[in-house]
């Protein structure tokens, strides 16, 4: 199984998420988070704190197949992350942007 976050966290950078992590499988940059795969358990405790639906299990839609590699190159190279933290400027009308309110 894989689980990954996509691009919907991109310039939102919720971290609700990584409060129910049992392993610290996320990291993050300036602009999101990601998940090193060799780590995370897909528990998928993860999956309905996004509130901006960006993280997604197996099946991974087609159109969001790449995010699992980029998952597997980035995260090990980042910082953990494992406290919630302030979102991004600008999140809560991206989060807009994206349909969810």
């Amino acid at each position: 199984m894989t689980t990954v976050v996509t691009d919907n966290c991109k310039r939102c950078r919720f971290t609700d998420c990584v409060t129910v992590c049992p392993v610290a499988c996320f990291h993050g940059d300036d602009e999101m988070l990601y998940i090193d795969p060799e780590v995370c358990i897909d528990c998928g405790a993860c999956i309905p704190l996004c509130p901006v639906e960006a993280i997604c299990e197996d099946p991974i839609p087609e159109e969001k197949q790449r995010w699992i590699e980029i998952n597997a190159e980035r995260a090990p190279r980042l910082p953990v992350i494992r406290k919630k933290q302030d979102p991004l400027p600008g999140a809560e009308e991206r989060k807009k942007q994206l349909g969810f309110e």
